[in-house]
């Protein structure tokens, strides 16, 4: 159960996006896909936390294809149980939730994880989140946050550039470092104006992290005014994911927290890995 970097995954994230800003498939003047699960991708991309329900207009201008297009397969999604009719117009359907529940990996991840996760967050009064490696992109699997969480852009399944997190960061520092420098070429997007975007300084930052065990810190690099410290979940081989605290710039005790989060982690393996857990 490893999740890796895979240098090929070429994720085009522009950089205003966050992670509740679900993927916006077409661009200006990009070809319009031919095949049909290309265009219905780009129909359930269209979806985020901030508009769970669009109208026919929205999904066509998010989309970039034609209405009619559009409409006819929308029929055939809400036959099929992926999307369903709502008051405003389209939601997801409860197909996609069905197979969300099939990600046992995933499942198995969170499951151990989450009851720590939910702790630490009360402990400390910050913001837990943990999350899994996607090609260039950090995915969410939980959160626990309370009031403040709610003030935080993040959402279960929601996407963050890997290299603008200290979630993404701690488990590319766990990667072999060829793996993790293939992934990371050419300027990375920037996020904020404190947004790593050069590979070089990427690449020392991954060096660091290293040097720390495997601890991470987000200095306003993903939102302005938020840090945050992490660190990955460790057995043999890659992290299968990471656990993090997060919360504002000017309140964090850096040390204090990357040794919470250090010894939460190690208790988060030994529940994940019982038999095989190896700590560097």
């Amino acid at each position: 159960m490893t999740v890796t970097v895979l240098p090929s995954a070429e994720r085009t994230t522009p950089a205003t996006h966050h992670a509740t800003t679900g993927a916006r498939a077409h661009r200006a003047g990009a070809p319009i896909p031919v095949s049909m699960i290309e265009r219905m991708t780009l129909i359930l991309d269209a979806f985020d936390a901030n508009t769970p329900t669009l109208t026919l207009l929205e999904l066509v201008e998010r989309t970039g294809l034609p209405r009619s297009t559009v409409h006819r397969i929308l029929d055939q999604m809400i036959r099929l149980r992926w999307l369903a009719h709502s008051a405003g117009g389209y939601r997801l359907g409860m197909r996609t939730l069905e197979l969300g529940g099939l990600t046992a990996d995933h499942n198995e991840i969170r499951d151990a994880v989450s009851p720590l996760l939910h702790e630490l967050s009360q402990r400390t009064g910050m913001v837990g989140h943990l999350a899994v490696l996607d090609g260039r992109e950090v995915v969410y699997l939980d959160k626990a946050g309370g009031r403040f969480g709610a003030a935080l852009p993040t959402r279960l399944g929601g996407r963050m550039p890997a290299h603008a997190t200290a979630l993404g960061k701690a488990m590319l520092a766990a990667l072999e470092p060829t793996i993790a420098e293939a992934a990371f070429r050419g300027r990375l997007p920037r996020l904020t104006p404190r947004t790593l975007a050069e590979p070089d300084a990427l690449h020392r930052e991954l060096g660091q992290i290293r040097l720390r065990q495997g601890v991470a810190i987000d200095r306003e690099e993903a939102m302005v005014g938020i840090a945050c410290v992490a660190a990955p979940l460790r057995g043999r081989g890659a992290p299968p994911a990471a656990l993090s605290l997060s919360g504002r710039a000017e309140a964090m005790s850096y040390d204090r927290l990357a040794r919470v989060v250090l010894e939460v982690v190690h208790e988060a393996g030994r529940a994940l890995f019982p038999h095989r857990t190896r700590w560097r």
